[in-house]
């Protein structure tokens, strides 16, 4: 959804000027919401400039967390951002094609991602970006078939996705026994229809809890459940 012009932890600033990887709407919403109380082991899918993990470190002080990421420049930048935080003892960012990735014995307890997706079908200029948002890049399939061989037990995979994307979704998490355990449907402007899903699935079965979220009110602030899950992520909130 939109492009947030400036992110700042309390505690430090992202990297975030006019030759970085844009921090965006959908990446804040996730690293707040997903749950990360239980994981010990986290891989972060298409890291971009890092938010997302530096979120799970901030709000879990145990976990040991993977970045990875297919661009060179955007490894460089998460490298950079995980250096001038807080917690770089627990955070690591490397070049790897999650495509590519066989897993081998290592299991996660959470696998975050903002997969890459267009609304529009109109490649940007840049080629980098093109590697970070276009769909050729990684599938929803391919994130969640892969991710369902690197899941410790109980471990959990969330993830954002597109609203219209949900019935292709469940097919196939259907296919490799993934189970639902958390959802929730994004609403941009109050009003509005639905612009995107948030999923936490599991490998084991459970009943799966709902929720709504509205970002805005038809006011244009921001609403009550938006800031409840994100203050502690900004300077002014």
């Amino acid at each position: 959804m939109g492009r947030e012009k400036v992110f700042r932890f309390k505690q430090f600033s992202v990297l975030n000027d006019k030759t970085a990887m844009k921090v965006g709407t959908d990446g804040v919403l996730l690293g707040s919401w997903c749950d990360v109380d239980d994981a010990a082991t986290v891989l972060d899918v298409g890291t971009g400039s890092g938010v997302i993990a530096l979120m799970i470190a901030q709000r879990n002080s145990r976990a040991m967390i993977q970045g990875i990421d297919i661009n060179e420049q955007a490894v460089a930048e998460a490298a950079l951002n995980f250096r001038n935080s807080p917690w770089t003892a627990r955070l690591r960012a490397k070049v790897q094609d999650f495509n590519s990735t066989t897993g081998g014995d290592e299991r996660y307890d959470l696998i975050v991602a903002n997969p890459p997706f267009f609304d529009n079908g109109v490649l940007p200029p840049s080629q980098a970006r093109m590697l970070a948002r276009h769909t050729s890049a990684l599938t929803l399939d391919q994130l969640i078939s892969r991710s369902s061989c690197m899941l410790s037990h109980g471990g959990i995979l969330s993830f954002i996705a597109p609203a219209t994307a949900e019935p292709a979704v469940r097919r196939c998490l259907a296919s490799v026994s993934l189970y639902v355990k958390r959802m929730a449907t994004v609403v941009p402007v109050e009003g509005a229809e639905p612009k995107r899903i948030m999923l936490e699935v599991t490998n084991q079965e459970v009943t799966t809890a709902c929720e709504t979220i509205t970002i805005q009110t038809a006011s244009r602030h921001y609403t009550r459940r938006y800031i409840e899950l994100t203050h502690d992520f900004y300077l002014k909130m």
